[in-house]
C-alpha cells in the first residue's frame, strides 16, 4: 500500500502497462513465434506436437495474452507517436486517448482472436 498520499493516475497505469506488455512480448511472444517457425522447418511431427502444446488451455493463454499484448503495445505506440507531435499532451485528452487505447486493445483482441482460433 502506497499511504492515503498517493493514488495511482491512469497515465501512470498505461505507462507501467506499455512495459510489461513489451516485456512479455519479448520474453514469451519471440520464443513461443521462433519455436513455431523452428518446428514447421523440422517437419510434420515437430510441428504436430508444437500444435499439439498450443491446443491446450496454458497454449491458448499465452496465444490470447499475446494477442492482447500486441493489440495493447501497438495502439499505446500510436498514442505515444501522436503526442510525440505535440498533439494530445493536456490532461483530458491524455486521458481520453488513454481510455480509447484501452478499449481499442480489447476490442482489437476480441476481433484478432475470433479471426485466429
Amino acid at each position: 500500500m502506497l499511504g492515503p498520499y498517493y493514488r495511482f493516475q491512469l497515465t501512470s497505469v498505461l505507462s507501467i502497462l506499455h512495459r510489461l506488455t513489451g516485456i512479455y512480448l519479448a520474453l514469451v511472444a519471440a520464443p513461443l513465434a521462433l519455436w513455431w517457425l523452428i518446428a514447421l522447418g523440422q517437419g510434420a511431427e515437430a510441428f504436430s506436437a508444437m500444435q499439439a502444446c498450443m491446443a491446450g488451455i496454458l497454449g491458448q493463454l499465452a496465444f490470447l495474452g499475446t494477442l492482447f499484448c500486441l493489440s495493447y503495445h501497438l495502439l499505446n505506440g500510436i498514442r505515444h507517436l501522436v503526442w510525440d507531435t505535440g498533439r494530445g499532451l493536456e490532461i483530458r485528452s491524455a486521458y481520453a486517448s488513454g481510455w480509447l487505447v484501452v478499449a481499442g486493445s480489447f476490442i482489437l483482441t476480441a476481433v484478432l482472436a475470433v479471426v485466429t482460433l
